[in-house]
Parts: structure tokens; sequence; C-alpha cells
């Protein structure tokens, strides 16, 4: 694990052949949320995400275990909402708040760079496991946004 790492920082990088425009949309509406949001093995229902984009507004997820029926529920509060650049939001019920900043970075030829930058990220999401299971979202995330450039 790097220094960054154990000092509760991560950063995650992916290209995506679509507009900052289409993959803003994708992360901050319910009906795009609910197709890719969390982890393999887990469903996010429409119903289950609440989105008030706005600065102070509520960004919410309940996700759910597709082997057990566990619910693991994702309360935030967004601190930027720069469309099409910029997200960042708070998770203040995690110890220390961890915050999530992703930007949207068109790099001129159809595609758009995204990064995710997390800070005061607790221990157990930056074990193996849960990085394993965090880059499936991310996975899940390219997947869908693939189908939809594509259609």
């Amino acid at each position: 694990m790097s220094d960054t790492a154990e000092r509760g920082e991560l950063t995650f990088r992916r290209v995506h052949q679509a507009s900052a425009e289409l993959l803003f949309d994708c992360m901050t509406k319910p009906e795009h949320l609910a197709h890719f949001w969390g982890p393999t093995g887990t469903t996010t229902s429409i119903d289950g995400i609440t989105v008030d984009l706005r600065p102070g507004g509520m960004f919410e997820t309940v996700m759910v275990s597709e082997s057990d029926g566990s619910r693991y529920t994702m309360r935030a509060v967004y601190v930027v909402v720069q469309r099409p650049a910029k997200l960042v939001w708070t998770e203040p019920d995690l110890e220390g708040g961890m915050t999530t900043t992703i930007t949207f970075v068109e790099l001129g030829d159809g595609r758009t760079e995204v990064i995710t930058h997390q800070t005061n990220v607790p221990a157990e999401f930056r074990s193996p496991e849960a990085q394993r299971g965090f880059l499936t979202s991310l996975d899940r995330f390219g997947e869908y946004v693939g189908k939809l450039a594509a259609s």
C-alpha cells in the first residue's frame, strides 16, 4: 500500500468514450445510478437513491447484497457541484468524514477521464478486499456508460 493510501487517500482514474455531460448525468441521476451503483454482488434500486444536487444537498444510496439481502446505506452531503466538471461530497457518518471528489476531464476526442480522489478513507475501506469491491463498481460504471455511448 502506498504512503498516500496509508494516510487515507486513494485516487482512481478511468477514461471513457463519452462526454463529460453524459458521465456527470450518470453520476447524479437516480435513473442512471440504479444501473451500476455499488460493487458486483449488490443492487441499488431507484427508490433507494436520493439526489439533491446542490451544495448542502443530500446524496444517499442503499445498496442491497444479492447473496443475503443485507443493506449498506451511504449518506453524503454535496460540497461542490460544478456541472459537468466536478462533484464533491462528504460522508459525515464515517470517522473523519470521508470526502470524494470526482473530476471529469474532457480529452478532446470524444473521451473523458474520470478521476476519483478520496480523502479521510477509513482503514476498512482501504483493505485489499474493499478495494477490489470498489474497482468492480468502477467497472460496472464503465460497462453502463459504454452501453449508453454505443446507443
